[in-house]
C-alpha cells in the first residue's frame, strides 16, 4: 500500500487517482500507523513552505515522515513536497525543512516570468531506477522556488528555465520531483509507476 500523506496542503486527489490508475493500492491518510506500515509514501504539497512545515509539526506528522524515511522504505516528495525534503527555504522568511536532503530552497531571480509554469524537458543527470524504460521528455511544472541540493550526487535530473533547475532529486530511499508527475501525461505516469515499483522490490 502507498500512503499519500495528508497534512492539509496537498494535491491529494490527483496524486491518489494517478496511483490508483497504476493499479496499486493507496490510501490518503494522516494516521501515523497507516503511514509507517505502508510499503511506500508520497508527500505531496501545494502552497507555502513555512505553512506546510507548520502543519507537519502541529499534526505530529513531521516526526512520522522522518521515522518513515529512516525505515528505508521509498519516500517521494512532489512539488512543494520535494522542497520540504531539504534543509531550509527562504520562502517568506527563513524556514527549516525536514533536512532529509542537504540543501536550500530559493526563489527564482531574474527578469523573467515567475512562477515557472508549463511543460519543460527533463535532462537525466544520473542513473536512477525512477528513469527505468524512459527517454528524456517533457513534464509539467508550477513553482516560484527551486531547490539547490548541497550534494551534486543528489541531482538526478534537471530542467532548463533561464539556467539549470533541480527537477528530480534522490538519495538512497528519498526521492523528490519538482514537477507534477500526475499531470505530466505518459512520462509522469511512468515516473510514478517506477516509484511504485521500488516499493514492490522490498517484498
Amino acid at each position: 500500500m502507498i500512503a499519500i500523506i495528508d497534512y492539509g496542503m496537498g494535491n491529494l486527489h490527483s496524486v491518489s487517482k494517478a496511483v490508483e490508475r497504476l493499479g496499486h493500492q493507496m490510501k490518503i491518510t494522516s494516521d501515523a500507523q497507516e503511514i509507517l506500515s505502508a510499503d511506500g509514501a508520497i508527500l505531496p504539497g501545494v502552497g507555502a513552505f513555512g505553512d506546510a512545515m507548520h502543519y507537519l509539526r502541529e499534526t505530529g506528522l513531521r516526526e512520522v515522515v522522518l521515522q518513515f524515511a529512516a525505515s528505508g522504505k521509498p519516500l517521494l516528495g512532489i512539488c512543494l513536497g520535494m522542497q520540504l525534503l531539504f534543509s531550509s527555504s527562504e520562502e517568506h522568511g527563513m524556514h527549516t525543512g525536514l533536512d532529509l536532503l542537504p540543501g536550500h530552497v530559493v526563489r527564482f531571480q531574474g527578469d523573467f516570468k515567475v512562477p515557472h509554469m508549463g511543460w519543460n524537458r527533463l535532462s537525466f543527470r544520473r542513473p536512477s531506477a525512477l528513469f527505468e524504460g524512459l527517454d528524456e521528455g517533457y513534464v509539467y511544472f508550477v513553482h516560484s522556488y527551486h531547490a539547490l541540493p548541497s550534494r551534486p550526487s543528489d541531482l538526478l535530473a534537471t530542467t532548463d528555465y533561464y539556467g539549470e533547475v533541480a527537477a528530480v532529486v534522490g538519495h538512497e530511499n528519498i526521492y523528490g520531483m519538482q514537477f507534477h508527475p500526475e499531470k505530466s501525461g505518459a512520462m509522469g505516469m511512468k515516473l510514478l509507476e517506477n516509484f511504485v515499483n521500488l516499493t514492490l522490490v522490498r517484498h
